[in-house]
């Protein structure tokens, strides 16, 4: 019983070593910690639009690198801070994706969260720029305006 025990620490081991070891040569990051523990080593970086591992690439697995000061000068809202929230949350890359620790995603340049896909974009991931700003601004205005 103590050696299988080992084996099997052993075996998971060397697994979750082998994951962290494709990914790191890969130039990405590592899959969320929490996704590890639950088993998940399925987890896929989606070519770098998904660099903490997600179940799913909502987005493709191509990038797509935007200009924030242009999409942010397309409303009425604080160009700085907006600037500021699509630099930190997507890297202006509208093609990026986050799988929460619940489950859910947060997709595009402002990394819209699954909650709100059916109000602002029937559904979809609000993956290309423009479903994606017409998303942040209805999160915007439901928010009273306010990041």
């Amino acid at each position: 019983p103590k050696q299988s025990i080992m084996q099997l620490f052993i075996v998971t081991l060397l697994a979750v070593l082998c994951v962290f070891a494709t990914m790191s040569s890969a130039g990405t990051v590592a899959v969320h910690p929490e996704n590890l523990l639950q088993g998940n080593l399925t987890s896929s970086t989606c070519g770098g639009n998904c660099p903490g591992g997600c179940a799913s690439c909502p987005c493709g697995s191509s990038s797509n690198y935007e200009d924030a000061a242009k999409w942010c000068a397309k409303y009425s809202w604080n160009q700085a801070n907006c600037q500021c929230i699509m630099k930190a949350e997507s890297g202006t890359n509208a093609n990026a994706a986050n799988q929460n620790t619940g489950g859910s995603y947060d997709v595009g340049l402002w990394q819209i969260n699954d909650y709100n896909w059916n109000a602002c974009s029937s559904g979809k991931a609000p993956c290309d720029p423009s479903t994606n700003l017409a998303c942040a601004i209805d999160v915007y205005n439901w928010g009273g305006k306010t990041w």
